[in-house]
């Protein structure tokens, strides 16, 4: 199967950290992103600190990376895995604290579902870490009824470069 396409896909991708430098790992994880072959950065939310949502661990730093990417969808969560890797990302139980997590939100208007990918992402309408970020960069897909329903689960918006 080819791992680059011939036309760039619009994707966007949730970042996360709650271990070590959080903050430093998400800057990171943006220029990491900047790097990948065949992909470019085209947008950057803000950085919010958020309370953990079906995880452990202390706060998490959270961001969303709008990329224009060649990439296949498989082949940008390879790129999206092997950066956490680099980033020391164990998983020794569901929902561990983490030094870092990317996932694919949405890939285009790509629909799939199997056993190693699903897009959207099937849970992004439910967490604050994510639509805040989310909204910054694409309004459009963000409605106003699904912050209400996060509102709750503990985010604020990080001033430029402070924990």
């Amino acid at each position: 199967m080819e791992s680059v396409l011939r036309d760039p896909v619009t994707a966007y991708v949730a970042i996360g950290a709650n271990l070590g430098d959080a903050l430093q790992t998400v800057v990171w994880a943006f220029e990491a992103l900047a790097h990948l072959p065949d992909t470019h950065v085209t947008g950057r939310s803000r950085l919010y600190r958020t309370a953990p949502h079906e995880a452990q661990g202390p706060d998490f730093v959270n961001a969303v990376a709008q990329i224009e990417t060649r990439l296949t969808a498989p082949a940008v969560l390879d790129a999206l895995q092997a950066l956490e890797n680099q980033a020391g990302r164990q998983r020794p139980y569901p929902n561990a604290p983490r030094t870092l997590d990317l996932d694919l939100l949405f890939y285009g208007q790509a629909r799939m579902d199997s056993a190693r990918l699903t897009l959207p992402h099937p849970r992004w309408r439910e967490r604050a870490f994510v639509l805040y970020p989310l909204a910054d960069l694409a309004q459009d897909k963000v409605r106003a009824e699904d912050l209400a329903r996060v509102s709750g689960q503990g985010v604020r918006v990080l001033p430029e470069g402070k924990p």
